[in-house]
């Protein structure tokens, strides 16, 4: 059975409901960006919004597309560094309990954390501060990680440390594991276009993206992104939210409809469709039933706060891939 691993900043989100945008606007954090703020600065956002509705989860990019992965049955670690504080210890509870094993670094500072500004349109704004996150270093990243495994998840946030992502792309590429990468946030795409540019030519195997980080890294449309993304990765995926998503294998091009959804914090779609197109990858379907199963796990998770689903969601997940498989099995 093929088994895949992540790697990505460790971070607890804490998902705040905000009653409108002017807590935003007060911050000045760009609405549906991810800004990285120093300890001070996330003291200061939690102190604003601490009238707010707040839960917390552990999160993370990668970690959350892990965690979808490990709801499905496939078997799955995740490397990443935390504190060694109640956070960390929280964090790591959480991959456990969802069958995922934790390669865990553990760090002296505190673990890092989000604070996921959620809009009424749902959607949501993140002010991150790494904490031990940032500490995740080159060396960190040991061939005993990815021993075993066969294909590695990035979260494209790493980019921000260079050594870092260099080294996992690397010993992935030694080690014969593919590399799937999610761009991340779309002012992160624009603050390391080149260095990104660079480590996804020739050395990636699956790259998603979704409308706005595509727009960032190539200058186009959806449609035309999707084009030049597939010049850099044998599979590439441009997520087009409530237009459904758009995938580009060699010269084929297919379109997959979105999912009827409520949806009331956007959180982890992009992740949780990740999850699902890596599964449907694995299991051999065509590309069409992949991405219709990465459609169904970012329509379920858009209707709950935060990244995480109960068991009754995903038992409903569960069914409904089983029948889109067996309609595809008909065609």
């Amino acid at each position: 059975m093929t088994k895949i691993i992540g790697i990505g900043n460790a971070l607890v989100d804490i998902m705040t409901s905000l009653e409108d945008d002017a807590l935003l606007l007060e911050l000045n954090l760009p609405k549906g960006s991810m800004q990285l703020v120093d300890l001070d600065f996330s003291n200061h956002v939690l102190s604003s919004s601490d009238h707010l509705r707040k839960t917390l989860t552990a999160g993370g990019s990668a970690s959350n597309t892990i965690y979808g992965l490990a709801k499905l049955g496939i078997e799955t670690a995740f490397v990443g560094k935390i504190g060694s504080d109640d956070y960390g210890k929280a964090y790591s509870d959480d991959l456990r309990s969802n069958m995922i094993l934790p390669k865990l670094l553990v760090s002296t500072s505190h673990s890092g954390r989000a604070v996921a500004l959620i809009s009424m349109d749902s959607e949501r704004t993140f002010a991150t501060h790494l904490g031990a996150a940032v500490e995740f270093a080159a060396e960190d990243i040991l061939d005993e990680h990815f021993d075993g495994y066969d294909i590695l998840h990035i979260e494209g946030y790493l980019v921000q440390n260079y050594p870092l992502i260099r080294r996992a792309i690397e010993l992935a590429g030694i080690m014969e594991l593919k590399v799937s990468i999610d761009l991340a946030s779309y002012n992160v795409v624009e603050e390391h276009l080149e260095f990104l540019k660079e480590m996804l030519k020739n050395n990636v195997h699956i790259i998603f993206a979704n409308e706005e980080e595509a727009r960032a890294f190539t200058g186009k449309d959806p449609e035309s992104a999707l084009n030049i993304l597939g010049e850099y990765a044998d599979i590439a995926v441009v997520k087009t939210g409530p237009e459904g998503s758009l995938i580009k294998k060699g010269n084929k091009t297919y379109k997959i409809r979105p999912v009827k959804a409520n949806s009331v914090d956007t959180t982890g779609a992009g992740d949780l469709y990740a999850s699902g197109f890596l599964y449907g990858l694995v299991q051999g379907f065509p590309m069409e039933v992949c991405g219709a199963i990465g459609s169904v796990l970012a329509g379920n998770i858009i209707e709950v706060i935060g990244a995480r689903m109960d068991e009754k969601r995903w038992k409903k997940i569960h069914t409904t891939i089983q029948n889109i498989v067996t309609r595809s099995s008909g065609d």
